[in-house]
């Protein structure tokens, strides 16, 4: 039995906890790093946003040559080999897996391989594989331990033919017929590769909607894509019940009180996730959580029991990589007694459909729905020169607006690369910048980046790219200035 000390304890190596990790050991703490897996990284690396992305980067290149012959490019049918295409998408994982080990090492972070559970407020014993028992006294520990998916019990069949995210990233094959439940950002971007490799997939939502979030606007071209990409997507939709059927799974759903049974070959269910915390021995601490699991923190990080912070997908809020690397660094600073706190924090939002959605600050929607007064200005990526020679003019970029003060509330983004712009309207948000910030700083031409620029400059009534024409405001929360969009041929030779 071996016993250690350290500075800081972090538990869980994801982005949060990785994060966390180096930056206390940047600012000259001991630290020990807990994870359990063989590789560091966590769900995201290993199991979520990378390979998912991954994946949507190699299909991606398949939708991209149905389009190419209008440009006079003709490709033969894309042949697809799993094997391979697997292969390359865990040397992806291993690679950057390998780099985060490597940076832990030369900051000289203690790394534990093995499974956390706390023995009381100040101490945590670690199960290791093969070497029996180390127990860590410290000063303050991180829980970083994410998230798995929620798998309902009736749902869970042991039938590998039900997946969950965790399953459908392995790609095992193409099944012909795939049945989705639940239309979140996973099951859609899941959907869209399954669906571009040649699977039938069918989508089922209990809500009314998919996507919930974004603004509706901003999903209309992406409701197209999936339109003709998928066999079919049906909101306001609950499973009944699910079962195994020979080689197939046998699906019992029902719309609007008309129930259907079908078979799909496999079934992912994308329903959400839940906190990785049962098995941690909180009760031998004062960590309190709430009703559905998750771990409770205050604007610092800090759990009922003062010396255990957390941080990530285990305290809930918006699951996302980038939310629990902020968190991180608010942990690490409360820590080393600086003042730090997770308040008036924007955190952008990305869906990888195509096109992408991403947005950050308040939507429109929100604005209508808690009555606050806006303006919005929406520029139509038809009058965009970038997206003309892309043959992606399905984009649109909106700026949500405090007429008041003119300052930028929230900006939303649908179109190639949205995912990459969306940093700008952050950077804005974080800053307080005014519209006119944005119409004024120019933007290199011609490139997607521009429709920022084109948009604020439509909050003042011109644009360059587009016609404007007016209408009275909507309802009094909200003024619009709708546009006509010309062609950048006919606005302004291109000669750049």
């Amino acid at each position: 039995m071996e016993k250690l000390n350290t500075d800081i304890l972090v538990i869980g190596a994801g982005p949060g906890g990785y994060a966390a990790a180096f930056y206390a050991a940047d600012m000259g703490k001991k630290v020990i790093l807990v994870e359990q897996d063989q590789n560091l990284g966590g769900v995201c690396l290993n199991r979520g946003c990378i390979p998912s992305k991954a994946l949507l980067r190699a299909t991606h290149l398949i939708r991209e040559t149905d389009h190419s012959s209008t440009m006079g490019i003709t490709f033969v049918k894309p042949k697809v080999d799993i094997n391979t295409m697997r292969a390359w998408k865990n040397a992806v994982i291993t690679k950057l897996a390998g780099g985060i080990s490597q940076l832990a090492a030369k900051r000289k972070v203690e790394v534990i391989r093995g499974r956390a559970h706390f023995e009381d407020s100040k101490t945590v014993r670690i199960e290791v594989a093969g070497e029996g028992q180390k127990f860590i006294n410290f000063q303050k520990t991180i829980i970083a331990t994410g998230s798995k998916p929620a798998l309902p019990r009736e749902f869970d069949l042991g039938n590998p033919r039900v997946m969950t995210s965790t399953e459908a990233l392995d790609l095992e094959d193409v099944p012909e017929d795939l049945l989705i439940i639940g239309g979140g950002y996973i099951g859609i971007e899941l959907g869209t590769v399954y669906a571009t490799l040649g699977s039938k997939v069918t989508v089922v939502e209990a809500l009314d909607e998919i996507l919930r979030g974004a603004d509706q606007d901003l999903l209309r071209p992406v409701k197209k894509y999936i339109e003709s990409a998928f066999k079919e997507v049906r909101t306001s939709t609950k499973v009944q019940k699910i079962a195994t059927s020979g080689k197939k799974i046998q699906v019992t759903t029902e719309t609007n009180g008309e129930k259907r049974e079908e078979l799909y070959d496999r079934v992912l269910v994308s329903i959400g996730r839940v906190p990785n915390c049962d098995d941690l021995g909180l009760k031998n601490t004062k960590v309190t959580r709430d009703s559905k699991g998750f771990i409770e923190v205050n604007d610092q990080m800090q759990t009922a029991d003062s010396g255990i912070y957390a941080i990530g997908d285990v305290v809930g809020g918006m699951m996302l990589a980038h939310k629990a690397s902020k968190e991180a660094r608010i942990a690490v600073e409360v820590i080393i007694g600086e003042h730090s706190t997770f308040k008036n924090v924007f955190i952008p939002a990305v869906v990888f459909t195509d096109p992408e959605i991403a947005w950050v600050g308040l939507t429109e929607d929100e604005a209508r729905a808690k009555n606050i007064p806006v303006q919005v200005a929406k520029f139509p990526w038809g009058a965009l020169g970038r997206a003309v020679s892309y043959e992606r003019v399905d984009g649109m970029t909106k700026i949500i607006v405090e007429p008041e003060t003119e300052r930028v509330l929230g900006v939303g983004i649908v179109g190639v690369g949205a995912g990459d712009l969306i940093g700008e309207a952050v950077l804005a948000l974080e800053m307080g910048a005014s519209v006119r910030d944005i119409a004024e700083a120019v933007h290199p031409h011609p490139t997607f980046s521009e429709s920022m620029m084109e948009s604020a400059e439509l909050f003042y009534g011109h644009s360059t790219h587009v016609i404007l024409t007016k209408r009275e405001p909507a309802p009094a929360t909200e003024t619009e200035t709708e546009t006509e969009t010309e062609t950048e041929t006919d606005a302004e030779p291109v000669a750049s």
